[in-house]
């Protein structure tokens, strides 16, 4: 048991589930005993069975599924916009020191402007609609991103840079055969976390102006007091995050195997 808190020790595949799911059932144990034990008023915080028993009668009634699968859509369409405009421009920011120089400042600025501050205007630029959710997850996901890109590429090895310079490579070359495949494996991990900050401005934006979505139903249980289907649906959204995560992992780690090994 002692050479489980070695530090930086790794931890086999198993063992690592085991006490992944461990973490879980302390949880909900903690969960459950702080709701049947009465230690936590039911109007103030609904129990692991009533979550449970509401989350079924979402499915079932009030076609719950049409939500997940709008907020889903939101996400996606959102954090790939905000990656195609983010990626090659952090790259141009780490590669090229002029490029980071007129930008970064501004960039630095504007991340740190809240997306939900941006709502109001979202709304009378674009209304209620699709283009404003897209929108505030684009806004609060494309500066963090563009800084995240421009800081790993220029990270890279100046001894790798050098090394291409005295084979011949050209400026293109070394942006295309030494930059990108140094920090293609780290670009890949900064959008793995970048999409699970795009999941909390979804909610953001559904909160306003919504008819559909997870966001939009957590604020049809707020104005009922159940805070059951509330918590459902932050569940819903844990689990969903949870398994995009999985899938981000697997595809990093057969694209870039090297990098996974590590």
């Amino acid at each position: 048991m002692g050479d489980l808190f070695e530090p930086l020790r790794p931890l086999s595949p198993g063992r690592r589930t085991a006490l992944g799911i461990a973490g879980f059932c302390l949880f909900f144990a903690l969960w459950g005993a702080a709701t049947w034990g009465g230690w936590v008023k039911p109007l103030f915080l609904a129990s692991p069975a009533r979550t449970l028993e509401t989350g079924i009668e979402l499915f079932v009634t009030y076609n719950f599924t049409v939500d997940i699968g709008v907020t889903i859509w939101r996400v996606v369409g959102g954090f790939a916009l905000a990656a195609i405009l983010a990626v090659p421009l952090g790259i141009l920011m780490g590669a090229f020191k002029p490029i980071e120089a007129m930008l970064e400042p501004l960039v630095s600025f504007a991340r740190y402007l809240p997306a939900s501050a941006f709502i109001p205007l979202l709304i009378l630029w674009a209304g209620v609609g699709e283009a404003q959710k897209l929108s505030v997850i684009f806004i609060g996901s494309v500066f963090q991103l563009i800084l995240m890109v421009a800081v790993i590429v220029g990270s890279t090895r100046l001894d790798l840079v050098e090394a291409a310079y005295t084979l011949g490579a050209s400026r293109r070359g070394i942006v295309f055969r030494v930059l990108l495949p140094s920090s293609a494996p780290h670009i890949a991990e900064a959008l793995r976390l970048v999409l699970g900050w795009a999941w909390t401005y979804v909610i953001v934006a559904e909160l306003i102006g919504a008819s559909s979505g997870i966001g939009h139903m957590i604020m049809d249980a707020q104005r009922l007091l159940d805070t059951g289907q509330m918590i459902f649906g932050i569940f819903v959204i844990g689990v969903i995050g949870l398994i995009s995560d999985f899938i981000f992992k697997a595809a990093n780690g057969r694209l870039f195997p090297w990098y996974a090994m590590k």
